[in-house]
């Protein structure tokens, strides 16, 4: 298979990782100790940092086609050779073929991004903001925690939409599939869908939560 030449498709070492998903702007701290891993990032240190992080399906071992270039930001080394990295995803990608597989993986890969749009981002970012801080709070008054949203969460569109993503837990599937598409309006859409059904579930036992505290109370006076 031969491909033009461009600026968006070049090798990339590959590092897949089990019901891992990164997005764009995300930070991801890594212990490197398997072998090959190592030699994989004591070159790409001497090279660009960069490095493609794919999601893998423990249940089939199928690695995702889709992933997102991870760039090293820094790194310490310990004893035998093993490393601690931080990295802070960059740009999508999707692997056109594997170049080879030892010692570790090699793709060719092209860059992806969302597609333009006409339609009005700003509105259904605000939505998807207000129902973040809605669920939080309700977290915090079901949980009887104090519970506060970082300060550092992006506004624009598109950031705010990989931010999201990115904070969702113990979906790796729901996470590889926002991570494919290339439509924002679609990805807050979605999210828009799972804040708001999160949102509703705690609401729900809130209300139950009080409700129970209310009778509790109401016995204490009986008595």
């Amino acid at each position: 298979m031969t491909f033009s030449q461009s600026v968006a498709v070049r090798e990339l070492p590959l590092f897949p990782l089990s019901e891992l998903v990164l997005f764009p702007g995300r930070q991801l701290p890594l212990h490197i100790f398997e072998f090959r891993y190592r030699i994989m990032m004591n070159t790409i240190l001497q090279s660009d940092g960069r490095f493609g992080v794919l999601m893998v399906d423990p249940s089939d071992g199928k690695v995702a086609s889709v992933g997102c270039c991870a760039e090293v930001i820094h790194h310490q080394r310990l004893p035998d050779d093993r490393l601690k990295v931080m990295t802070v995803g960059q740009q999508r990608f999707r692997v056109l073929e594997y170049v080879r597989d030892k010692p570790y993986y090699v793709g060719l890969v092209e860059w992806i991004e969302d597609l333009p749009t006409d339609q009005n981002l700003r509105s259904l970012a605000t939505s998807v903001n207000q129902l973040l801080h809605d669920v939080v709070h309700l977290s915090g008054k079901l949980t009887g925690q104090e519970i506060e949203l970082p300060d550092d969460i992006p506004t624009l569109p598109l950031e705010l939409s990989y931010w999201v993503a990115g904070n969702l837990h113990g979906v790796a599937h729901e996470q590889q599939a926002l991570l494919e598409m290339q439509d924002t309006v679609a990805r807050l859409e979605r999210e828009s869908e799972i804040l708001t059904s999160t949102r509703n579930h705690l609401a729900a036992r809130t209300a139950l939560k009080d409700v129970l505290s209310d009778d509790d109370h109401l016995d204490f006076l009986d008595r």
